[in-house]
């Protein structure tokens, strides 16, 4: 384990104690409210019997969802932590789920072609080279899987609502890829003040996305800002419904692996 595992082990174990935002299995869904939880755009297709990897996607959210969709659902994260949440759901809604604790950075332990899809919510930008976790995707993707991800948009990594200045939400870190962006947790994340290692992220530059997927034999199918928030530019600037609006914070991709057939063989 390196530095990088070790300090986001610590950070969601932290993040669990104070029951943040994204640590909190969702005990509401059902099938109809699973769909539109995970596929609000409707790109997501019939999942019944597909094989899906949550990728660093622990807390008994997204891989609920999926189990109620009648996916055959594999959760893989860092946090142990996580994973409890994600054994808690399907323990509550009497579904499967295979846990499974380990870094998005080597997925050595599945064999290749194990899944149709991947689906990695925000993570990405927790390690500092997405094109070692894209590496490692296309290795357990099936040809024609689909790999689904959510990301900061590159542009604005870092830029919070507190930054506003009464003109503005100025930016202020290096357009760098890899540069390391650093913050503590909004308000919303938790309510609980109790000491929690800040954010640290790195920065993913748009071409180092964009090349990193081409490059790996994935091709783009959609990109859309991030979805999940609700942008409001009349709201009191400085809150976060007026930030969203004007600084739409993350992204969110679509690709299939589609590698040519002379490279099958090449793979583990």
């Amino acid at each position: 384990m390196d530095e990088i595992a070790g300090y986001n082990i610590q950070r969601w174990k932290a993040l669990v104690r104070v029951n943040a935002l994204f640590t909190r299995p969702d005990w509401t869904l059902d099938a109809a409210s699973a769909r539109a939880k995970l596929d609000p755009e409707r790109r997501l297709g019939e999942i019944v019997g597909k094989a899906v990897l949550c990728l660093a996607g622990g807390g008994g959210q997204q891989s609920a969802a999926f189990a109620l969709l009648g996916a055959r659902v594999t959760v893989l994260d860092l946090s142990e932590e996580q994973l409890q949440g994600d054994r808690q759901a399907a323990n509550h809604y009497k579904v499967s789920i295979q846990t499974q604790q380990g870094d998005m950075r080597d997925l050595s332990r599945f064999p290749a072609h194990s899944f149709d899809l991947v689906w990695q919510p925000y993570s990405l930008n927790f390690v500092p080279e997405a094109r070692q976790v894209f590496r490692e995707v296309a290795q357990v993707l099936r040809p024609g899987g689909r790999y689904q991800f959510s990301c900061a948009n590159p542009f604005v990594s870092g830029l919070m609502a507190s930054d506003w200045t009464g003109d503005g939400y100025p930016l202020k870190h290096p357009y760098q890829e890899g540069a390391v962006v650093s913050y503590p947790d909004p308000i919303w994340v938790a309510e609980s003040r109790e000491a929690v290692p800040w954010t640290r992220e790195y920065r993913h530059t748009l071409s180092a996305l964009i090349n990193g997927l081409i490059g790996q034999d994935f091709v783009i199918q959609h990109v859309s800002d991030y979805t999940d928030f609700h942008p409001d530019p009349a709201a009191t600037p400085g809150t976060w419904d007026h930030f969203t609006a004007i600084v739409p914070p993350w992204l969110n991709f679509w690709a299939a692996y589609q590698p040519p057939v002379s490279e099958l063989g090449n793979q583990r």
